[in-house]
């Protein structure tokens, strides 16, 4: 499984490790039943603490991610279709945002920005 840390980010690493694991399974790269590298594995490849995969692990299990099975390791839980959907509404809605900000910094009005939504959507 490919994660990515970056230092550059301000957002924390166990974040950036939780978000980018609900992404893949929002995207549907990871489906029910999938099990996760160990937290030992992870926290080895990306050269961080077990601490930090730790608390990533467990923010995922809160969330209804993943489930643990002691002595087994970690896996991707059922998700709720609803939710799923919900889920990835609020992705889009996010990445929406980030772009009508960037529109409107580099001065693109809204009826060129739909313009190029259209062709896009289109492709």
């Amino acid at each position: 499984m490919n994660i990515f840390i970056s230092n550059r980010s301000k957002e924390s690493i166990y974040n950036q490790i939780k978000n980018q694991i609900k992404e893949k399974i929002i995207a549907g790269e990871l489906q029910e039943g999938d099990a996760l590298p160990s937290m030992r594995q992870l926290a080895k490849d990306l050269q961080i603490s077990v601490i930090t995969t730790k608390r990533a692990y467990e923010e995922l299990e809160k969330e209804g991610f993943i489930y643990s099975i002691v002595g087994k390791g970690s896996y991707i839980a059922e998700q709720n279709m609803e939710v799923m959907k919900e889920k990835k509404l609020t992705a889009i809605e996010e990445k929406i945002l980030d772009v009508i900000a960037n529109s409107k910094a580099v001065g693109l009005s809204l009826q060129e920005l739909k313009e190029w939504v259209t062709i896009l959507y289109e492709e």
